[in-house]
């Protein structure tokens, strides 16, 4: 399929838009800045407690947490997405999930009485993770569970029939990979044809050398922020030196832009935006940090990373009102393990201690999630509303 810029910016703005408004949750995931504005200007913000300047997500919805495989194919549930990391306070994405979380349990019909359980249980599986409960652990949900096993069981012929619709290396030309243009035909070859991109390409691939080539590449329609930016979906061919048999890699390129989360005045980060995604992705997700690479392409900072037939998503509709509070345990507790390594010991009780000042034994998760959740659902579904509207006359 053939686009021109013209037509592709076209197609994508409208794209953008149509996923936004198929439900709640989905505006939500494709609202990053607005949601950040909210907040600010929300009665709860003077509320936020302040925790210790560290790399947060910066858009931690539940699509951006999932399996992920590192280098040696070992599989963990981490953060999957860092486009927005940036050093900044950690309360901001615990708000970010469970809007997330209280948003999938309305899609997914479940009563509010479960919001309420979930966000208790939220802060029950954060502070396990900063070493609150000594020796306390949250058992991984079923629907968690499933999709790691899932993840164990893929090969590369799994990942080529649901990105390429076939295993044969050729990326089929269709409503997902758009023909390039010759320009940036011409700029992906030059990419992969830089000594530093081939040295750290070949390391990654656990060789000290060989070569790497452009099998083939497209443009590539996906996500929902990153629509309109630069996204690139390329095959590789990786073979050591005086190998006879090519490893195939499937390369996403994605341009990075500078994050909307709010930073920590006295942080220091990589004035580079694809520096900063890799610099966050390395203290938050290790397994997708040490996989990435930061670059240009045409111009702009662009982050490489090959896919791994184990990187998954877990997927709202799976989730049962028991599962959806097992999840919201689990999730919470593996952010909170992203946070929790880059705090001493101290730091580290001292910001649970902050978090969660609450009656004992009472069902009260601390007021300011729980407003900030109550007040950031409202001013979301009033804005999804208003935005269905728009495309409704629009179209």
């Amino acid at each position: 399929m053939s686009v021109s810029p013209d037509e592709r910016r076209a197609i994508l703005d409208r794209t953008r838009a149509l996923k936004m408004a198929r439900s709640v949750h989905a505006y939500v995931r494709g609202n990053t800045a607005q949601f950040y504005e909210w907040l600010e200007n929300s009665s709860v913000a003077e509320l936020i407690p302040s925790g210790p300047a560290i790399w947060i997500c910066g858009d931690c919805h539940l699509g951006n947490l999932g399996p992920l495989a590192d280098a040696d194919r070992r599989v963990d549930i981490q953060i999957r997405d860092l486009d927005q990391a940036v050093i900044g306070n950690p309360a901001h994405d615990l708000i970010r999930l469970g809007l997330s979380l209280e948003t999938a349990a309305r899609s997914a019909d479940l009563p509010g009485v479960t919001t309420a359980r979930m966000i208790e249980a939220m802060i029950d599986g954060y502070s396990q993770a900063l070493g609150r409960t000594e020796g306390k652990h949250p058992m991984e949900p079923a629907v968690v569970r499933s999709v790691r096993r899932k993840a164990l069981g893929r090969r590369w012929h799994h990942l080529a029939r649901e990105r390429l619709e076939d295993v044969e290396p050729k990326i089929p030309y269709g409503k997902r990979f758009w023909k390039l243009t010759d320009r940036e035909w011409d700029a992906i070859e030059a990419l992969f044809g830089q000594p530093e991109i081939v040295t750290r390409a070949l390391d990654l691939a656990g060789l000290e050398k060989g070569s790497i080539r452009v099998i083939d590449a497209a443009y590539w329609r996906k996500g929902c922020s990153s629509l309109g930016k630069l996204r690139y979906a390329v095959i590789l061919g990786v073979k050591a030196k005086g190998g006879k048999r090519e490893r195939l890699a499937l390369v996403d390129i994605k341009e990075a832009v500078p994050s909307v989360a709010p930073v920590d005045a006295g942080a220091r980060m990589p004035d580079d935006p694809a520096e900063r995604v890799v610099a966050g992705a390395r203290a938050l997700a290790p397994n997708l940090g040490e996989r990435m690479i930061p670059a240009q392409l045409l111009s702009k900072p662009v982050v490489l990373r090959e896919l791994t037939p184990q990187d998954l998503k877990i997927e709202v509709e799976q989730f049962s009102r028991r599962e959806a509070i097992a999840a919201a345990e689990y999730l919470a507790y593996i952010v909170g393990l992203a946070h929790a390594h880059q705090m001493p010991r101290d730091q580290r009780h001292m910001w649970s201690d902050r978090l969660t000042r609450r009656p004992d034994g009472k069902l009260d998760a601390p007021s300011w999630l729980w407003r900030s959740v109550v007040i950031l659902a409202g001013k979301h579904e009033a804005g999804y509303l208003d935005h269905c509207r728009r495309f409704a006359l629009e179209t």
